[in-house]
């Protein structure tokens, strides 16, 4: 799309808007957990359960698709993302449809001191509209709310076992 407008000289030209590109984020936490890897990872491999504890209005497994809802006042924000393959992760994803240019997620899952700790890690590109609306800041203040949620959630499921 591309706008016949003036510039400051008053000369007309064409003008094709572009959202300000982001560079990638990173948010990465882990906390430990006084139980073994094999006790945790179930908990996590319940997706579905495990992505609705980080907050999300709604959290949907079909297949290799997840969807996760937030509503927020007014607007909603759908992602839909495809669960992937990754070797060293418990949970690994990628967006496949949403608000960011790019947005991948790995959960890992160790032995530490007698327990696990499991680590979550997601890279952002914010672009497009939502890009020249929201700012990393943002994202990463929502981002981190949710991984303590969905690790508060591991806690309190170990407490009841």
């Amino acid at each position: 799309m591309a706008f016949n407008v003036p510039n400051m000289f008053g000369q007309v030209g064409f003008f094709t808007p572009t959202a300000p590109r982001s560079t990638m984020a990173v948010i990465s936490l882990e906390r430990e957990f006084d139980a073994p890897p094999e006790v945790v990872r179930p908990m996590m491999e319940d997706v579905e359960r495990f992505m609705a504890a980080g907050g999300f209005d709604e959290a949907r497994v079909d297949g290799d698709t997840l969807t996760l809802i937030n509503r927020l006042g007014f607007a909603t924000i759908q992602l839909t993302l495809e669960v992937v393959d990754d070797p060293a992760a418990v949970v690994a994803y990628r967006q496949h449809e949403g608000i960011f240019d790019s947005m991948e997620t790995r959960y890992t899952l160790e032995p530490a001191n007698g327990g696990s700790r499991v680590t979550a890690m997601t890279e952002f590109t914010l672009g497009g509209i939502p890009g020249t609306v929201l700012d990393s800041t943002i994202i990463k203040r929502q981002r981190t709310r949710e991984i303590k949620g969905q690790f508060d959630y591991l806690e309190a499921s170990l407490d009841d076992a």
